[in-house]
Formats: structure tokens, sequence, C-alpha cells
């Protein structure tokens, strides 16, 4: 199955656009202005058959960040995501028995639920961890597509379980300014210049019966939406998958390249298009392992520079620096 790419246009206009259109059309904003430049007309949605790219819909949340000029956009915004309005796949997600088979089918169907930013699970002995990566290359609108991904789970795990669950967060930014907004919408259980863009819950939240759920139902509804998928990853999912797998091994452009059947020149062109580079990928997902190993394996130093295929500990311990701003010794807690 081919993996979509930021100028793929497969985002149905009249799912998750429209509800970010809807919201500010609902604040009195016109929708001209809202539209401007991202080459569609408020017609083209309401037809039901536009498809919109991922660059074309990150047009769409700067125009409305803008025009709307109001803190608690992105959380009005991820509180109506899901599970959404986006025929089969919302049906799985209305009909999940708990909350571990809800989140393993937003993975799955992510390209129809979550198509700008990727949820991954992550566990550990008394945790469960969501964490969120960019896979479009959101850029200035990652802080907006975070806060919405973050109370999107959160939302619909609230109305799902009929009960608001003890989720912690994690966020790869710093603190904004509107803070209140994050307490209202999330919570007080915050951290912020964080390592990553996180929510963790106690791991026997995972399990706990959902009292509305067909089981039945739901399970056809995601055979109906897998069955149907055109695209069920991005081309940079693909490629942090890829790095993960063979993060042990010798690893550069031109390997790479080889793997995915492009020139390297074609592979460094796309991921310029993206807004990233090799090195910026690869260092990406080397932090990512060297946090798990820290925090969950209770790795030494050593112990995950040899992991990572580092010869020295030194240079290995410069290198975490450079990907996380501090040295090992300097992390705070993450995986708590």
């Amino acid at each position: 199955m081919p993996s979509y790419e930021c100028d793929t246009r497969f985002i149905a206009a009249h799912h998750q656009p429209a509800v970010l259109i809807d919201l500010a059309l609902s604040r009195g904003q016109d929708s001209h202005k809202l539209l401007r430049g991202t080459g569609l007309f408020y017609e083209d949605i309401t037809c039901g058959g536009a498809q919109v790219s991922p660059a074309q819909f990150f047009t769409l949340i700067a125009n409305a960040r803008r025009l709307l000029d109001a803190d608690d956009s992105s959380f009005l915004f991820g509180q109506r995501l899901l599970p959404g309005h986006y025929g089969e796949a919302s049906h799985a997600l209305s009909h999940a028995c708990n909350l571990l088979q809800a989140l393993e089918r937003l993975q799955r169907l992510r390209s129809l639920l979550s198509p700008l930013l990727t949820p991954r699970l992550l566990f550990d002995e008394h945790q469960a961890h969501l964490y969120w990566l960019d896979c479009c290359g959101a850029g200035e609108q990652w802080p907006f597509l975070a806060e919405a991904g973050v109370t999107s789970v959160v939302a619909m795990s609230r109305q799902l379980a009929g009960k608001r669950l003890p989720w912690r967060f994690h966020f790869d930014f710093a603190q904004p300014r509107h803070i209140e907004q994050y307490w209202v919408h999330l919570g007080e259980a915050l951290t912020f210049d964080s390592q990553m863009t996180m929510m963790s819950l106690p791991y026997s939240c995972l399990h706990e019966a959902w009292p509305h759920a067909s089981a039945t139902a739901g399970h056809v509804a995601e055979q109906n939406s897998l069955a149907g998928l055109a695209w069920r990853s991005s081309f940079i999912d693909e490629l942090y998958d890829y790095l993960h797998v063979h993060i042990r091994e010798p690893l550069n452009l031109e390997r790479v390249a080889q793997a995915f059947g492009l020139s390297p020149a074609t592979l460094k062109r796309k991921l310029q298009k993206h807004g990233t580079h090799f090195q910026a990928e690869l260092d990406r997902v080397r932090k990512h392992v060297a946090l798990y190993l820290y925090q969950t394996r209770g790795f030494t130093n050593e112990e995950v520079a040899a992991y990572l295929r580092f010869n020295d500990t030194a240079n290995f311990r410069r290198s975490f620096k450079r990907w996380t701003g501090v040295v090992p010794s300097g992390l705070r807690q993450l995986f708590q």
C-alpha cells in the first residue's frame, strides 16, 4: 500500500477540515477568508466529494488560527474530532470495548482518523503511553495540532468510558501563555519543554469495559474501514518505522534510499518537502529509543551507547545532548 505525502490529496474535505471550518463559521468568520490559499471554495466541501492534501489542511489551520485569534480554538477543534463522523472508521471507535481497543484502532486507521499527526502506543510495567509524531511537516502548526490531538483522545475516552480518565501530559514545547486552557480542557498534570509530546495513564485503565460498546459492530466497522483504505500511513511514518527496526545497524542516506527503492537525491528531496532531513529523522528515532532504554529499562550510559552502536560513550553523550538539549543525568522523568 502506498504512503501519502504532504501534497497527496486524500483527506475528505467534509471530514476533519469541515470540523474546523464549522467551528470558525460558528464564530462569525467568513468562509472565503478561511479558505484563502487552499485552492478550495466552500461549495467544494459541501458537495462531499472534495479531497485535500495535508499541505492544504495546514493552510486552513493557519487561516483559522489567524482569523479566530482565540486561545481555545485548538481544544474546541480537538473535542469535535473523535469519534467523529467519518463513516465506518468512526463507528469502529464508537464501539470499541475498552480504551486499548480504541487506541489500537486509532493507530490502524490513522490515515482516516488522524492524518496530520501519528499516535503511537508504548507500554511499560505500570503505564500506557500514547505519543504523537508529526507525520507531514506541520512546522508552525505543530503546537495547535498537538493540543487538538491530545484533546481529541481525552474527549473521546471520557465520552465512551463515561468518566474522566487520569491522563498525564507531556509537551515538547514551552509552556504557552494560555495555560488556563490546558487546565480547563486537560487538567493540571502537565509538563512542558519535555522530550516528547505524550499522554500517559495507568495500565489498568486500558482494560476497563466501556458501557455502550458493541464488539460485533465495532469489528465489522474496522474490517470495512481497513478494506477500503487507500493510504495506511505517511512517508515520514514509514521512514520512522524503518529506522526504528534497523536502528542497531549502520544507517545512512544512501542505504535507506536503496531500501525504499529511491535514489539518495530523491529521498533528500522528499524529506526537504516535509521540512526535515535524514539526520533529523535518524536523530529523532535514536532519541526515542535512548529515552525508552534509560527510563523504562534502566540502562546505563554505556549500555545505551552500546545498544545504539556508539563505539565511544563520550561521543554518545555529546550526541544525546544534541538530540535532547541535556546530558543523560539531566533528564526529567518522562515514563513515570
